[in-house]
């Protein structure tokens, strides 16, 4: 008999025990203020979740922010609720205007930057965040390796980074036995599948490698708010709109529907159980702007879809 998944289930990444969403923190900061955010990362511990997302240059395309707000909102939060040890905390480096790129030095002064922000003295998951293709490997995850030594970070992980040098970065950790990637944050979703299967999802199955992917609901396309002739006011309409205007988006939006009907659950539900499915896949990464928007996402630790609807959605989104 096997464990029915459900919102407390927890999965394994590395040495981390995470839920099966992972919540976006992009919005801290940006479309949510410090009181929303604060509301949204409530309801989702008390929803069962655990896995917090976050970034050191979010949210910095923002006119008056400057990177960072995120963690900040994050660490007032952890701080003021006393939490810190039942949440696991995932930030990167390297996009941050201040700290670009993965220099030993960047990365040694911008987890320092991190930690003051987040209130805490370690981190649970460090991503590099955009690969450096002018830095070697040696260089950045001998600097990463020196943050694990240090008690910094716990366990380190790749965002945006090309099969080959994933490949190149876990064949330098095992030949050096130093810190080695244990999670790969790719974009990967219904209607966005070559951004990740293929070479990529390949070389991560090999190693062992867990995908924890961002864009999960492709900009909230697949929450199914957006439909052909109506118009939603979001700061991230623009980008889901444009799946609309393909015969995958429209076949996409149709099997959804189908498969959320049968199971009297949310669209978004259905689109994250699909992508939790997928092989390497551990916790879909998905973000919510109230607390009203979670109860479909953590629903994906509930919901089982059945080989035929994984097919069906998978020929629809092919």
């Amino acid at each position: 008999m096997t464990a029915t998944p459900g919102p407390h289930t927890r999965t394994s990444l590395g040495s981390l025990s995470v839920s099966r969403l992972s919540l976006g923190g992009n919005v801290f900061g940006w479309t949510a203020d410090e009181a929303e955010s604060f509301a949204v990362l409530d309801a989702y511990v008390a929803g069962g979740g655990n896995f917090i997302d976050t970034a050191d240059v979010y949210s910095a395309w923002v006119p008056g922010n400057k990177g960072g707000e995120s963690e900040t909102v994050i660490g007032n939060w952890l701080s003021s609720r006393g939490n810190r040890s039942e949440v696991v905390i995932a930030t990167k480096v390297g996009a941050h205007p201040a700290y670009k790129g993965l220099s030993a030095a960047t990365i040694k002064a911008a987890v320092d930057e991190s930690l003051t922000r987040l209130r805490t003295d370690y981190l649970d998951l460090y991503y590099t965040h955009y690969d450096d293709e002018s830095v070697e490997v040696s260089e950045f995850l001998t600097a990463l390796d020196d943050l694990v030594r240090a008690g910094k970070v716990r366990e380190i992980a790749a965002s945006n980074i090309s099969a080959q040098r994933l490949e190149e970065s876990l064949a330098f950790s095992d030949r050096e036995g130093l810190a080695r990637y244990v999670a790969l944050q790719p974009h990967y979703n219904l209607v966005s599948r070559d951004t990740y299967e293929g070479e990529l999802a390949d070389v991560a199955a090999r190693n062992g490698v867990a995908a924890v992917p961002y864009y999960a609901l492709a900009s909230g396309f697949l929450t199914g708010k957006y439909r052909p002739g109506t118009t939603t006011d979001s700061a991230r309409s623009g980008a889901a709109a444009k799946h609309l205007a393909t015969d995958r988006g429209l076949r996409v939006l149709t099997a959804l529907d189908s498969v959320a009907a049968a199971h009297q659950a949310e669209i978004a539900t259905v689109a994250l159980a699909w992508l939790a499915a997928q092989p390497t896949v551990v916790a879909p990464i998905a973000s919510a702007r109230t607390v009203s928007q979670l109860p479909a996402l953590l629903g994906v630790g509930e919901l089982t879809l059945s080989d035929a609807e994984l097919t069906l959605l998978g020929q629809a989104s092919a």
